[in-house]
């Protein structure tokens, strides 16, 4: 149970405060302290919701106390209670950290509106505090997913040029194979970017049918489709101040395509069925596993989107390319996969490490961390160059 202190040297005033205060805040527990310093040093021991304290005291002052229980725990919430003679220094003790005072004599209705705002704030910054700990900790759990591993010359390169890449605004083309972390890159350009603090919209144009990827990207209004039964917002409107990141944008219609080129254009959009153009503010990165030169030749992506979206183009090489980097990928998805499972990290010796490299990985990262998962859970401890010969077919 929280906890409030009452400091009064006046046992008549400290009585009838105690009485009112414990019957109107029940969840509380209320304690008194008939001096300064009696005070300060339960505020040593325990931690006070609130404290209220006179300002003229014996041993130490109210003033006193303030200064020296906010030095010792800055936390603290304090309301003054001051004479009329002592206003001026009631003033001054709000500048040293007081929430409120009261005067004597004192207005019991507005004491208690007092002590009830001040822990209202008090548990508003708590709660505030909480919420900040917790979005910290997400924030460091969602790096850590989208990290990027390795110390080959091949991802030195790409993570040098993303850092160069994401101070600006540029617009970004990431190329290469499927499963190779194209996703990681567009993740840390935006966790590297001024507009990091923004949102990072995904929209997977593969997985979205051809008839519905206008409405996804730029939303739509009520009863412009079958379906569509109420107003929508579009992807880019989703992002605004923020990243959208177009993955698979090799597979993305020619009409689709048409809009989204008008979009980077203008920095407009407009849903599907209105005339309403909306302006956004958003950096695209996108990215593909095809050669969009010969979609381009073949009729199948425009020539003039391809130039606007590759104004800055980074190849992710497949893992096959960067072998070196397995067994700090390896150490990386134990770790993660521990985490998530509750368990203690499991070890893979040399040899296993050893017989992963030797593995042709068609699937890349993506690929090598559905096998790391696989000989956690089949594997001995540590995975052992057996296991992988029983558990891992290539």
């Amino acid at each position: 149970m929280q906890k409030v202190l009452i400091v009064e040297d006046e046992k008549a005033i400290s009585g009838v405060l105690h009485s009112i205060l414990s019957d109107e805040l029940t969840n509380y527990e209320v304690l008194v302290a008939e001096d300064g310093l009696e005070a300060y040093k339960l505020i040593e021991k325990d931690d006070f919701a609130l404290v209220i304290s006179d300002i003229k005291m014996p041993k130490l002052s109210g003033t006193e106390l303030l200064k020296q229980a906010l030095q010792l725990k800055p936390d603290t919430t304090f309301v003054m209670i001051s004479g009329h003679a002592d206003i001026d220094t009631a003033v001054n003790s709000l500048k040293d950290g007081a929430y409120d005072f009261i005067s004597k004599p004192i207005d019991i209705n507005r004491l208690i509106t007092s002590v009830r705002n001040a822990l209202d704030r008090k548990n508003l910054v708590q709660t505030t505090k909480v919420l900040q700990k917790e979005n910290t900790q997400l924030k460091k759990k969602v790096n850590k997913k989208y990290q990027m591993i390795g110390a080959s010359e091949a991802l030195t390169k790409i993570q040098n040029m993303i850092e160069k890449v994401a101070a600006t605004d540029a617009r970004v083309l990431i190329t290469g194979p499927n499963g190779a972390g194209k996703e990681l890159v567009a993740h840390s350009i935006h966790a590297q970017s001024e507009r990091s603090r923004g949102p990072m919209i995904e929209v997977n144009c593969a997985a979205i049918p051809s008839e519905l990827i206008e409405s996804e990207l730029f939303g739509h209004v009520k009863g412009s489709f079958t379906g569509a039964i109420k107003d929508k917002q579009g992807k880019f409107e989703l992002a605004n101040g923020g990243t959208i990141f177009l993955d698979e944008i090799g597979d993305m219609s020619l009409v689709a395509q048409a809009k989204v080129l008008r979009a980077l254009q203008e920095s407009r959009v407009s849903p599907v069925g209105s005339d309403k153009e909306i302006k956004v503010d958003v950096r695209v990165v996108a990215a593909t596993n095809k050669n969009l030169q010969k979609e381009i030749e073949a009729g199948k992506f425009r020539e003039d989107l391809y130039h606007r979206l590759s104004v800055i183009e980074i190849y992710v090489p497949p893992l096959n390319a960067r072998k070196e980097d397995i067994p700090l990928l390896v150490e990386h998805f134990a770790q993660i996969i521990a985490d998530e499972q509750g368990n203690t990290v499991r070890k893979f010796d040399d040899k296993a490490i050893k017989a992963l490299q030797n593995f042709s990985w068609t699937g890349n990262i993506r690929e090598l961390r559905n096998v790391v998962e696989r000989l956690i859970i089949l594997g001995g401890n540590p995975v052992s160059e057996e296991d992988v010969a029983a558990f891992v077919r290539k």
